[in-house]
């Protein structure tokens, strides 16, 4: 365990003694650990203001948070905490709109809507369903939904920043495919070392076993010349399927042709130095930079910090009107 996660462990179980109800272990993963609550108590882990708010917008959009919302290292509750605020306050809606503009496109000109697990409807040709061939997900469990989606407008037209958020985690998960435990709608990988081999052109899209499960991922994607140079396995195979899946959402809304603007983007904690060497054995030092080299298409790929944020709102606010939030954000997280 890094010290940045033993580090915030332990922040968490202090910041709990003040301000979570019971001093009760939860239970997650086989055992009771004292940075876990009960799961009746998780909303208490949410900033107070959004909290009706909050599970409101979860019933009416039909969508499931996360298992682990009861463990206080969870992502999507710090996710929901940093950004869900943006829905309903107008201060924190133009901050972010300044926001976008400065770490996205200057072409940005109006922030139009904030969704949580987001995923165009059903019946759209957006849908996970048609454009990655997830056929038994749902928003918020077993389709690719990116944390925070940002609707926006363009000087050229409607655009959309899709947004995964990370806390401690470590990396962005080794592929489901690559696994010799299948079962009769997604049978066994005949031999997941492949995915660890070098191929050039179409090599990657040829062995998927991902193919073999109808997910299109690599029908959304081409690799860059440079990538053809540079990596050293599949992209997605041991730290980067998270990410290879949102590139590849992304890249197929920009290829429709509905939006002006598309980006795939990464906020997360900048003392996280795990998550951003992860991809090194892929052939990338650090993923901020490296990433985006991988890919031709229209599609962006742009990252911030979740301090970044946090701090822009303390220079930026007007009146101190998001004192209060910015005091609950350095006293849980250290923003």
């Amino acid at each position: 365990m890094s010290d940045f996660i033993q580090t915030q462990r332990q922040n968490q179980i202090n910041w709990r003694k003040t301000n979570i109800s019971t001093a009760e272990w939860g239970f997650q993963n086989g055992g009771k650990y004292e940075h876990i609550i009960p799961k009746s108590k998780w909303i208490e882990t949410v900033y107070l203001p959004i909290r009706n708010e909050l599970t409101t917008y979860l019933v009416e959009k039909n969508i499931k948070e996360h298992t682990g919302v009861h463990n206080l290292m969870s992502s999507w509750v710090l996710s929901a905490n940093l950004y869900f605020p943006v829905r309903s306050s107008e201060a924190f809606k133009k901050l972010m709109l300044q926001f976008l503009q400065e770490k996205i496109s200057k072409d940005i000109t109006e922030l139009v809507d904030i969704q949580l697990e987001f995923a165009f409807e059903a019946n759209s040709i957006l849908h996970p369903s048609t454009l990655l061939g997830e056929m038994d997900g749902s928003r918020g469990s077993g389709q690719t939904s990116p944390d925070v989606a940002f609707l926006v407008k363009t000087k050229n037209g409607d655009g959309i920043v899709l947004t995964e958020c990370k806390y401690s985690e470590h990396s962005f998960y080794p592929c489901s495919a690559r696994t010799v435990k299948g079962r009769e709608e997604k049978p066994d990988n005949p031999d997941p070392k492949r995915c660890l081999e070098v191929f050039t052109e179409n090599g990657y899209k040829r062995i998927c076993h991902q193919t073999v499960w109808g997910r299109k991922y690599w029908n959304n994607l081409s690799l860059s010349d440079s990538a053809q140079s540079k990596i050293k396995r599949c992209p997605a195979s041991t730290g980067g399927y998270q990410l290879f899946r949102q590139q590849s959402l992304a890249e197929g809304i920009a290829q429709s042709g509905k939006y002006a603007l598309v980006a795939s983007t990464v906020a997360f904690d900048g003392r996280n130095n795990d998550l951003i060497t992860c991809l090194k054995t892929t052939g990338i030092d650090d993923f901020q930079s490296g990433w985006s080299e991988l890919w031709k298409g229209k599609a962006l790929f742009k990252t911030w910090h979740h301090q970044d944020w946090v701090a822009f709102v303390r220079k930026n606010q007007k009146d101190n009107n998001c004192s209060d939030w910015l005091s609950y954000m350095n006293e849980r997280y250290g923003y």
